[in-house]
Formats: C-alpha cells, sequence, structure tokens
C-alpha cells in the first residue's frame, strides 16, 4: 500500500518505485483522493482505493475519522509494507499500520508549513510524528537537517533512519538543453520558478524581487509554472495572482505534465523557498545545465553549490533575491554555462533515480515478514 495527498504526486514522484515492486511481483494498491491522475494510476498496474481528505485542515474530529478510514482500508487488503508520503498519510496511515502490525516506511520529503513556523501546531505535530513513527521500518528523509531535527525532537531513533538523494532525476529523460538567444541575442533574459503557488515556496519575494529587477530591465520575463488554488493553508489567493499578472510582473504558465520544454526557454530556473526536503526542480534544472538562484536554506543548498551551480541568496528577502537575479542577468553567457555544466555534473555524481530506487526496493524487502518473503504478494 503505497499513500500519499493527491494521485498527481504519486504518477509524477514515485512511478518509477511503483514499477520496481510491481517488477518484484508485488501488488500495489495506491490511496490517494481521487484527481485528474488518478485513472494514470490502472495504466501503471495500481490499483487505486480513493480516500478523500483535505491536507490543509486542521480538525481532531475529521483526522480522527482520517485514521479510522485508514485502517479499514488496511484491514480489507492486509499489505505486505505500507508506504507512506505527504504529511497525513505517513502520520495517520502510518498509526493505522502500527495498530494492525504492519511494517511502514515513510518519507519526509521536507517539515512543512508546520515546522516553519513554530507553535501549538508544531508542537501537535512532533506528538503525532513520534506516535507515528515509534515503529516505522525505514524512514527515509531528503537532507541531514531535516532527519537531524526528527532525532534531536525524539521523533524517530538514528537507526531507523536513512537519507534519500531526494526523488532523483532520470539523467536519460533530462540532457542538457542549449540556451536560445538571451540578453546578447536579443531577446528578454527568463527566469523561472516551478512551484506550487505558495507562499512558503517564497511566491512574494519572487514578485517583489521581478518589480526591483523590471526597473532596471523593464523586458525580463519573470514565469512561474506550478499549481494554483491548491489545498495549503500558505496557498497564493487566486486574486492575489490575478494581480500580479495584470500589473506585469510575472507570468503564470499553469501547470504542465512534462517540465522539459519550459526548463529549455529558461536562462535561469529561481526558488526562493522557505524551505525545502530536497526539490525536484531544481534537480531537473541542474540535469538540463541551468543555473539556479536559490534561497540559502536547508534542503536546497545539498542541490546548488553557491557561485558554482548558481547563487543563494538570504531567505524571505526580496532585495536579497533581486539582487543575485540581477547578477544572473549580467553574467557573461560563458559564465551562465558555466555553472549549468557544473550542476549537471553534480547531478550525475549524487542524485541518479536508480539509487532512489534500489534504496526503496532494499527497505521494502527489509520489512516484509518472513512467512511472506520469495512468494508473490
Amino acid at each position: 500500500m503505497i499513500a500519499a495527498n493527491t494521485s498527481w504526486n504519486l504518477v509524477n514522484f514515485r512511478g518509477n518505485i511503483i514499477a520496481a515492486l510491481i517488477a518484484r511481483g508485488f501488488r500495489v494498491v495506491a490511496i490517494a483522493p481521487r484527481d485528474e491522475y488518478s485513472d494514470r494510476l490502472a495504466l501503471m498496474g495500481v490499483e487505486h482505493q480513493a480516500l478523500e481528505f483535505r491536507s490543509s485542515a486542521i480538525s481532531p474530529w475529521r483526522d480522527a475519522l482520517l485514521l479510522w478510514r485508514y485502517l479499514r482500508l488496511m484491514r480489507a487488503c492486509r499489505p505486505a509494507v505500507f508506504l507512506g508520503f505527504t504529511i497525513k498519510p505517513n502520520i495517520y496511515g502510518s498509526l493505522a499500520a502500527r495498530f494492525l502490525g504492519i511494517p511502514a516506511i515513510n518519507n519526509v520529503s521536507g517539515l512543512g508549513t508546520a515546522f516553519i513556523k513554530t507553535g501549538l501546531i508544531t508542537r501537535i505535530a512532533v506528538g503525532l510524528y513520534r506516535q507515528a513513527f515509534r515503529r516505522s521500518a525505514t524512514v527515509f528523509f531528503q537532507n541531514d537537517e531535516d532527519r537531524g531535527h526528527f532525532v534531536s525532537a525524539g521523533i524517530v531513533d538514528r537507526a531507523r533512519t536513512q537519507l534519500l538523494p531526494g526523488s532523483g532525476v532520470d539523467r536519460e529523460r533530462f540532457t542538457p538543453a542549449p540556451v536560445v538567444g538571451g540578453l546578447a541575442a536579443g531577446r528578454p533574459f527568463v527566469f523561472l520558478l516551478i512551484a506550487r503557488l505558495l507562499w512558503d515556496k517564497g511566491a512574494q519575494e519572487y514578485v517583489d524581487a521581478a518589480r526591483i529587477v523590471k526597473q532596471k530591465y523593464p523586458d525580463v520575463r519573470v514565469q512561474i509554472l506550478g499549481f494554483a488554488d491548491v489545498d495549503n493553508r500558505t496557498a497564493v489567493p487566486r486574486a492575489t495572482l490575478e494581480r500580479w499578472i495584470g500589473d506585469g510582473l510575472i507570468e503564470h504558465l499553469g501547470v504542465a505534465d512534462d517540465v522539459r520544454p519550459y526548463i529549455a526557454a529558461a536562462d535561469c530556473i529561481v526558488l526562493p523557498s522557505y524551505r525545502e526536503g530536497l526539490p525536484r526542480s531544481l534537480l531537473e534544472a541542474s540535469a538540463m545545465a541551468r543555473p539556479i538562484v536559490a534561497t540559502d536554506v536547508p534542503g536546497v543548498r545539498d542541490v546548488v553549490d553557491h557561485e558554482v551551480t548558481g547563487l543563494l541568496c538570504a531567505v524571505r528577502n526580496a532585495e536579497a533575491l533581486a539582487a543575485a537575479m540581477l547578477r544572473m542577468i549580467e553574467m557573461t553567457a560563458a559564465e551562465r554555462k558555466a555553472m549549468g555544466e557544473k550542476g549537471r555534473a553534480k547531478v550525475e555524481r549524487e542524485f541518479n533515480i536508480s539509487t532512489v530506487t534500489q534504496l526503496y526496493v532494499e527497505a521494502v524487502e527489509r520489512a516484509v515478514k518472513p512467512e511472506l518473503r520469495g512468494s508473490t504478494i
């Protein structure tokens, strides 16, 4: 059983793991809310069980109901292993698995809003994670700072943890793309942010930096590719997005299953996030040999080497972000190209998607109960 907060997440980020498990004889059941990507799970050979919930909702009653529904689903199909992704599936799915004696493997892809703004919600989240992960077979983290935070908070024993190179990147699919044009060729410089429209992704700082940059370079294009109107407490309201677009500060490119053409059309990829696990958008940008401007925060600095593969700047600081973007514009094309090439080399060394798949397969095989090993699940 593999669970996340959207079918989109499972299709786009976990497809390689699903394919590897099916190839080893597992029947894979996906638990996620129904969305436009749910039918694709069937095409992947996965049985989808819809479990509707709101990721951003905070309600003890609704969360108790969610736990009960996970319990009911697990009792019905008795999975050999539970794989949890994203916050609520990690917590309530793992609690259900623990109650039923089912091994759980978790993936903490980032600490989320509760750990960015500490307070009562943070304390509640820590308590829930501590109960959920108490008996987990393996808890994967995407950077060592997040792992250290969970270990020091007593949420999970270090012996049960393991690091992943993010979601990895398919280096055969994401290949270096030549930069077409640029300021020297008479076309506007293009910045691209690939992210959901969230305040925690630095959306406001990106727009404020765009305003500063456009004072010097009015023709610069500042783009965002990603979901708007998302179910998240830090989502940017649609009216705010429309105002930014109307003011000529940004372009919203919508959503794309294939981000490669958009990366190829950009001169620089930007991510002003407040905190990350290990951002896949930057891995894919580096694989395509694009220089990066991003905030100096956990997760991001695992991908970006300052002054080597990109530029890091202070978090929550539009002026610092704008200064880095201006510097990127004013570099020579050769300097930006060298940064991109070094980013590609780093991806080839450290972030192979096959490594992620192999680590997951090994974790599943360790977790499966002895009486089920060697049989078709």
